[in-house]
C-alpha cells in the first residue's frame, strides 16, 4: 500500500480554477501575497495521513509506540498534531523539551536522545519528566548518575549502540555504522553495564537504542539492525542475567525529493520489522520486546513545501542561466550541505510547458548557494511564486541568519484556512541578542 512519504507533492496538491497550485485548499499564490516569501507551508492532512499509516502498518504488534523525531520540525503546533495522533516525541536538546513543555506536551511520551548532552540539559530532562533518557557515550553516564543522584531519582536509560550497519544514503547521515560519532561500540557494552551495576545505582537500564541512519530506501537494514540487537540482548541476558524488554530501532525511512527518488513504503518496512523481530526472537529465546519507532523526515517532508519569490536573472555567455529568488541557504541548507535535489513548480503557471533549463540560485553572498542546480521549468518570470516541494523536513531546523536574513515565517493549511504557527522573525528580533559593550560607547 502506498503511503504519502512515496510521493513528491502533499496529498492536497491540485491545480486550482485560477490556474495556481493549491494545497490544504489554499492557493499558493495568495499565501504568498498574504504572508510574505520566503514561506513554509504545511499541509495538516499529509501529516496527518502519515502517522495514521504508521499507526494501521503497526497494528498486528501492540508492543509499539510511534515517536516523532522532532529534529525535522519542531514547533509547538507541531507537538499538539503529534499528541492528537497519539504519537511521542524524540527529542535531542534542551530547546525542544522546553518547546515539547511549553505546548502541553505529556512528557510520559518524550525520549531525550544525543551525543554531547550538557549538565543543563540532562537536569531540565529530569524535572520535566522526559521519561527515557538513551545514553551515548562513558561521559554521559557518570554525569547523569550524579545529576539524577542529586535529585533522589532513578532515571530510566537505553543504552545507544552502533550495530554497524551502513545503508546507501550521504555519509553525513548514517549514524549506524561503526566510524560514527553516535552510541557505544558493541565492544564497549559491557563495560557501561558494569558501570550501571557497580557506580551508577540511579541509572535503570531498560534496554538498546540503535539508529542506521536517514533517507533509507532498503528494508534488508531494518531486518539486519534487528538481528544484531536481539543478539546483543541475549548476550546480555546470558553474561548478566538481565533482561532489556525495550528496544528503540530509530527512524530514517526515505522520503521522495524527485522522480528518481524510490522510496519504500511504511507498510513495507513495518513488514520486514515485525518479521524481523518474530524471527529473531525465536532464534535467540526472548520475549518480544516493547518497540520505540522515530519517524520524522517521512512524517514532515512531503507535507511541507517552501514558497520563494522569483527575483533577478542572468544567463552566462554560452552557459546556464540564473534565477535568482528571496532565500535560500538560510531557509534550506541541505542543497549546500548535503547536494540535496529537489523538485519545484511555479506556483502561478504549474500547466507552462517546462522548456527552459534554469538553475535557481539563493539570495545570500555564497557561491555555494544554489537551491537547484539545471532544472526544467517555464520561463520565469520576475514576481513569479516558486514552490519547491519536499521542504518539509530540516528546512526551517537548519535555518540560520547567515548575511542577517531574516528566518521566514510557517503556516499550516487545512481545508482552505491557513494558520500560522511560525511568526516572520523581525529585524527587532534579529539583534535583541546583540551587546555593545561600554567601553565601545
Amino acid at each position: 500500500m502506498k503511503t504519502a512519504n512515496q510521493d513528491i507533492k502533499p496529498i492536497t496538491t491540485k491545480i486550482n480554477k485560477n490556474g495556481n497550485i493549491e494545497i490544504g485548499g489554499c492557493d499558493l499564490v495568495e499565501l504568498a501575497n498574504q504572508y510574505g516569501t520566503p514561506l513554509y507551508v504545511y499541509d495538516e492532512a499529509t501529516i496527518r495521513a502519515i502517522t495514521k499509516s504508521y499507526k494501521d502498518a503497526f497494528k498486528t504488534y501492540p508492543k509499539i509506540s510511534m515517536m516523532f523525531a522532532a529534529k525535522a520540525f519542531m514547533t509547538k503546533a507541531i507537538c499538539k498534531i503529534m499528541d492528537e495522533e497519539g504519537f511521542g516525541l524524540d527529542l535531542c536538546s534542551g530547546g525542544e523539551i522546553f518547546t515539547a513543555k511549553s505546548a502541553g506536551f505529556d512528557m510520559s511520551k518524550t525520549l531525550f536522545n544525543g551525543n554531547n548532552k550538557s549538565f543543563d540539559e540532562l537536569n531540565l530532562a529530569i524535572s520535566s519528566g522526559v521519561k527515557t533518557i538513551s545514553v551515548d557515550n562513558f561521559f554521559e553516564l557518570a554525569l547523569l548518575n550524579d545529576i539524577a543522584q542529586s535529585n533522589n531519582k532513578t532515571v530510566r536509560i537505553l543504552l545507544r549502540i552502533t550495530p554497524g550497519i551502513e545503508c546507501h544514503t550521504h555519509e553525513y547521515i548514517q549514524t549506524g555504522h561503526l566510524d560514527s560519532k553516535f552510541g557505544f561500540d558493541l565492544t564497549q557494552v559491557d563495560e557501561a553495564i558494569d558501570l550501571i551495576q557497580e557506580e551508577y545505582s540511579n541509572l535503570n537500564l531498560v534496554g538498546l537504542h540503535a539508529h542506521i541512519g536517514s533517507q533509507i530506501f532498503e528494508k534488508q537494514v531494518y531486518y539486519d539492525e534487528i538481528g544484531v540487537i536481539f543478539k546483543e540482548i541475549k548476550r546480555i541476558k546470558d553474561k548478566y542475567g538481565i533482561i532489556l524488554k525495550e528496544v528503540n530501532l530509530g527512524g530514517g525511512l526515505g522520503i521522495k525529493y524527485t522522480e528518481d527518488d524510490k522510496p519504500i513504503s511504511v507498510y513495507e518496512i513495518a513488514q520486514t520489522i515485525i518479521e524481523s523481530i518474530e524471527n529473531h526472537s525465536k532464534e535467540y529465546d526472548i520475549e518480544e520486546p516493547y518497540i520505540f519507532i522515530e519517524p520524522g523526515r517521512s512524517v514532515v517532508g512531503t507535507a511541507g513545501v517552501t514558497l520563494y519569490t522569483a527575483g533577478s536573472s542572468k544567463t552566462v555567455p554560452n552557459g546556464r542561466t540564473y534565477q535568482a529568488v528571496d532565500g535560500g541557504m538560510s531557509d534550506n541548507a541541505r542543497p549546500s550541505l548535503y547536494q540535496a535535489k529537489y523538485t519545484a513548480d511555479i506556483a502561478n503557471n504549474p500547466n507552462g510547458e517546462k522548456d527552459t533549463k534554469v538553475t535557481i540560485a539563493g539570495r545570500h553572498c555564497e557561491s555555494g548557494d544554489i537551491l537547484a542546480k539545471d532544472i526544467m521549468l517555464p520561463e520565469i518570470e520576475e514576481g513569479d511564486t516558486i514552490c519547491f516541494y519536499t521542504t518539509g523536513a530540516y528546512g526551517y531546523s537548519m535555518s540560520s541568519n547567515y548575511n542577517r536574513v531574516l528566518k521566514p515565517a510557517a503556516v499550516l493549511v487545512n481545508n482552505g484556512k491557513s494558520d500560522i504557527i511560525i511568526n516572520r522573525q523581525t529585524y527587532e528580533q534579529l539583534i535583541q541578542s546583540d551587546v555593545i559593550p561600554d567601553r565601545l560607547n
